[in-house]
């Protein structure tokens, strides 16, 4: 398989890497040196411009042609995640419910966890039943800036509230 160009650029939780194959994003993962490399494809710079849009606030959605490369599966699961509203959170469970195998929780973090295109794929906005923030590849941190940042993190559970 050919590698795709990539493109890294800094944003609020440090550097992202985007990458493209075919002319649709196939990844957007931490890390990279921003500067580095050949210049970016106009896809790749829109990555950029749209992903800082989100960060200040003035981009809720994302219109950039995406590729994931995954199982059937992993696609049918980040095909539902992209259906979770901006500012929303949905349960493992509930997004294994959508994706018509409702005792597939498991599975479905388990594809969550294999999402190579963050944020714009918003594995962030899944959460456990019970509210609380579970698992994230990139850092519980970071899913919480994220979820915060959209106005969507889940009050935290502590004596007062658990009744």
């Amino acid at each position: 398989m050919n590698a795709g160009q990539t493109y890294a650029f800094l944003t609020p939780i440090g550097p992202m890497t985007a990458e493209e194959k075919a002319s649709a994003l196939t990844s957007l993962m931490p890390g990279g040196t921003p500067g580095a490399g050949e210049a970016p494809t106009p896809l790749l710079r829109e990555t950029e411009k749209q992903l800082l849009e989100y960060f200040s606030g003035k981009r809720r959605e994302f219109s950039l042609p995406l590729a994931p490369l995954g199982t059937p599966w992993q696609r049918r699961v980040w095909d539902a995640l992209l259906t979770i509203p901006y500012g929303e959170t949905r349960s493992y469970r509930e997004i294994a419910r959508l994706v018509g195998n409702p005792k597939a929780a498991r599975a479905v973090g388990l594809a969550n966890n294999r999402n190579s295109i963050l944020i714009v794929i918003p594995c962030h906005r899944v959460i456990g039943a019970d509210g609380s923030l579970v698992g994230y590849g990139s850092g519980l941190p970071i899913k919480e800036r994220l979820l915060a940042l959209e106005g969507a993190l889940p009050q935290r559970k502590t004596p007062q509230n658990r009744r």
